[in-house]
């Protein structure tokens, strides 16, 4: 009897996962678009350029991380108002504004990765 039971549970559990609406999506700010537009309009790059959002020192903010070596990270507020470049440059540990970056993001999100593939 128990296994006909937790089989009914699970499956009662499954149906009601199924049945929950998809998250709406978060509004992002006008300069994140303005990131897109000039990441796009740009030849890909290799790593992809990508935008995420994270909270930091309880704020949300919008990391670009860095693309390659020297290329430093960006660091922008909800505001689009550039913070810092947490990691990245030539010795790799960026300006120096906010090195606690790593350690205190949390709620990581993906807004935008580029999709193109960098020619050969």
């Amino acid at each position: 009897m128990r296994p006909f039971l937790l089989s009914l549970l699970f499956a009662s559990m499954s149906a009601h996962a199924v049945d929950a609406p998809p998250p709406a999506p978060v509004p992002q700010p006008p300069f994140v678009a303005d990131l897109i537009a000039k990441a796009t309009a740009a030849p890909p790059t290799n790593p992809p350029t990508r935008i995420l959002r994270y909270t930091y020192r309880g704020k949300t903010v919008y990391f670009v991380p860095a693309r390659c070596c020297d290329v430093p990270s960006t660091l922008y507020d909800d505001t689009g108002k550039r913070l810092c470049e947490p990691d990245g440059g030539f010795i790799g540990h960026g300006d120096g504004r906010c090195t606690d970056f790593s350690e205190q993001r949390s709620d990581e999100a993906l807004v935008w990765a580029d999709t193109r593939t960098s020619s050969p």
